[in-house]
């Protein structure tokens, strides 16, 4: 079973940037798919990001162009690139793969 933690969420103004990570311990991370979730207040946890053990990509129609999701398969680690940031971007941002979930980290986008 593969456990997840994710960092590097923060305060950062509209048009700003973040990458977030998401280390990996345990499982098969390098092999299989990993997504990048958010749920912003009282909405809907959505799938932002995914990238398969191939390293195929695929984004939601909201950040396309602007987040680039991608792993280091050696440290097991994945990132999620996020610019021009938005405040609609606003909300905890949490790993997936297997099924297993990070307990996110939080991005604000506010002036």
């Amino acid at each position: 079973q593969v456990q997840l933690v994710e960092s590097g969420g923060g305060l950062v103004q509209p048009g700003g940037s973040l990458r977030l990570s998401c280390a990996a311990s345990g499982g098969i991370f390098s092999i299989v798919p990993m997504d990048w979730y958010r749920q912003a207040p009282e909405k809907q946890r959505e799938l932002v990001a995914r990238i398969t053990g191939d390293g195929i990509t695929n984004y939601a129609d909201s950040v396309k162009g602007r987040f680039t999701i991608s792993r280091d398969k050696a440290k097991k680690i994945g990132y999620l690139q996020m610019n021009s940031l938005k405040p609609e971007d606003t909300a905890i941002y949490y790993c997936n793969s297997l099924g297993a979930w990070g307990k996110g980290t939080l991005v604000t986008v506010s002036s």
